[in-house]
């Protein structure tokens, strides 16, 4: 019986040993682990897992199962986290093509410049090494992932050493932000660096000239200074390597000649100062009424006038729209704006001097001539222009016609009150109304009125005149505004 178990004992052993393999069994020669779970499934033995997707969640640059090597994904910057990095620091960004400069080779290696933008800011990437099938796939919209180094030149912050990858499903192309008010106004604009940015309705001061100091040729670089408004300069540049000679902006900058109004598109380049490089220019029509095309022109005909803001009247809303009614003169001749809509802040921008070009429809109410349904753009024109009133006292005394000067600021001179000051045309209103004043000049009268839109109750104008009385000489300023005849609006009063 002893004898039978051994026998049996030895049996399972060699059949265990065989089903390892290790007496020639080859079942086990490459362990299979299906479900992986770290063990074979034929003799249980411990199996490596292979780790077919890396996890680095801490990010320090080693796989979180099986320690190999991963590289790390850098995070992108925020616009404003690039702004404040050091110079020299790396950085990452997504920013998505707007244009770009010619592709060449450098020591054996294509590079590419490109301007870029985000809609949170704008990056010029300089020399970005990449083929020549990959510069010409990256189309305006293109969204990469780049990562280089901060650097700047002259001013000009960009960034350097650069790589990227493109990243799928994303586009954007960036509409560009005006700068005109800006710069009439003398603000600083290098927040907007490199971003896409317009100059509207300004005016060609000099020349375009070939290189900096006009000592270049067809082919070079194009320096265009413009003036926006009386006071500020810009000059912006055609970087040939962006639009090079032949294409379609050089010959427009070329063509271009003093005195033009244009409007231009511009990435806002830096080169100690603002430097812009255009990329768009287009030559606006100045082809403007004079004040006697106006004046022959039929009611109710679209009329297109440039004109400068001498005084305003209260802005509203009517029909949910803001809107406001402008006094405006020019050298020839003066148009009275009604109801031209915009908001409280442009009707607040539309200081005294402030050029526009206004378009509407010319109309008449009880003789007063006026530009109704009208609309408007800010002229950046190189000129001040303040007219001195013209003095009426000698016209009104010998009974002349005066409505050559409808509009225009006027001047009646040692005029005598005649007539106490009354609210309303027939005296039966009350303070805040409307104040009308009969003065006599010479032999002859006129009625001028303080418009409480114009100067309202409490203004200086408005009190100057309700103290008047019978028998005060005084010298008035007013718009020679018409109601069924002449109808002067006061807007200022001098008591002799």
């Amino acid at each position: 019986m002893k004898k039978l178990l051994l026998v049996v004992l030895a049996l399972s052993l060699v059949f265990a040993l065989a089903s390892c393999g290790l007496l020639g069994n080859n079942d086990c020669e490459e362990h299979v682990d299906t479900n992986k779970d770290g063990k074979c499934d034929v003799c249980e033995a411990t199996v490596e897992v292979p780790c077919t997707e890396h996890v680095d969640a801490d990010k320090n640059g080693k796989c979180d199962n099986c320690d190999a090597a991963v590289e790390v994904e850098k995070d992108a910057m925020t616009y404003a986290e690039f702004a404040a990095a050091a110079i020299n620091d790396e950085v990452t960004v997504i920013t998505y093509v707007q244009a770009k400069q010619s592709w060449w080779e450098k020591d054996g290696v294509g590079v590419g410049t490109f301007y870029t933008q985000a809609e949170d800011g704008a990056y010029f990437i300089y020399e970005m090494p990449c083929s020549k099938a990959e510069f010409d796939a990256l189309v305006p919209g293109t969204c990469i992932k780049v990562t280089g180094f901060k650097a700047e030149w002259s001013g000009e912050v960009e960034i350097v050493d650069a790589t990227f990858e493109v990243v799928a499903g994303k586009t954007y192309v960036a509409t560009a932000t005006e700068i005109t008010p800006d710069v009439f106004a003398g603000n600083d604009i290098i927040a907007k660096q490199n971003q896409l940015v317009s100059l509207n309705n300004v005016f060609v001061l000099s020349a375009p000239m070939y290189k900096w100091d006009g000592s270049g040729s067809e082919g070079d670089d194009i320096y265009l200074t413009l003036a926006v408004g009386p006071e500020k300069t810009i000059t912006v540049v055609v970087e040939s390597y962006l639009h090079g000679n032949g294409s379609e902006v050089y010959e427009a900058v070329e063509a271009l000649e003093i005195g033009d109004m244009v409007s231009i598109e511009a990435f806002l380049y830096w080169y100690n100062g603002a430097q812009p490089h255009v990329n768009k220019v287009v030559v606006e029509d100045t082809d403007f009424m004079s004040y006697s095309d106006f004046a022959a022109a039929a009611l109710n005909s679209e009329v297109n006038v440039i004109t400068f803001v001498m005084a305003k009247q209260s802005w509203w809303e009517k029909n949910g729209v803001g809107v406001g009614t402008f006094y405006t003169q020019a050298p020839d001749g003066a148009f009275f704006v009604y109801e031209m809509p915009c908001s409280k802040a442009e009707f607040d921008a539309l200081v005294p001097g402030t050029c526009i070009n206004v378009k509407g429809f010319k109309a008449e109410w009880s003789g007063e001539v006026e530009i109704i349904d009208p609309t408007y753009e800010i002229v950046y024109i190189p000129m001040n222009y303040a007219p001195e009133a013209v003095d009426i006292s000698a016209a009104i005394a010998a009974g002349q016609d005066i409505s050559s000067l409808q509009n225009q600021l006027i001047a009646i001179k040692d005029a005598v009150v005649a007539v106490a000051p009354m609210y309303k045309w027939d005296g039966s209103g009350s303070e805040g109304d409307d104040i009308y004043l009969t003065l006599t000049v010479g032999d002859a009268s006129i009625t001028v009125v303080v418009e409480s839109y114009l100067h309202g109750n409490g203004s200086a104008v408005y009190e100057a005149v309700e103290a008047l009385a019978v028998g005060d000489t005084v010298d008035i300023e007013a718009f020679l505004y018409w109601y069924n005849g002449a109808q002067p609006h006061v807007n200022a009063v001098v008591k002799k």
